[in-house]
């Protein structure tokens, strides 16, 4: 009886460890893998195509998609503005019939 008690906690214990870890990082969606399929295609990657060295070939697609990213984050000032808590001013027309009292 003792025995098999033993043998509960030891199992119980070693498998721990291994429950805590097994789902850390949510699942993608259906839109995100779309997303990062598109994105691998824009670089040459063809899932249909059948060739031999299939993880070769979408790491190489995986690291031109990498290069390309970090290369377009690293371009010129585009020049954007950004008008963060401006209130245009809003133009009191009295000729109409809802602000007419």
């Amino acid at each position: 009886m003792k025995g098999s008690l033993k043998a509960i906690v030891v199992a119980a214990t070693l498998a721990a460890p291994i429950i805590t870890f097994a789902q850390t990082a949510t699942p993608l969606t259906r839109t995100q893998v779309q997303a990062q399929l598109r994105a691998l295609r824009s670089v040459g990657y063809d899932p249909a195509n059948v060739s031999n060295n299939y993880p070769a070939d979408i790491q190489a697609a995986e690291a031109k998609l990498a290069d390309r990213q970090a290369a377009s984050s690293m371009g010129s000032d585009v020049g954007g503005s950004s008008a963060s808590g401006y209130r245009p001013p809003v133009s009191r027309l009295k000729s109409e019939s809802t602000y007419s009292h």
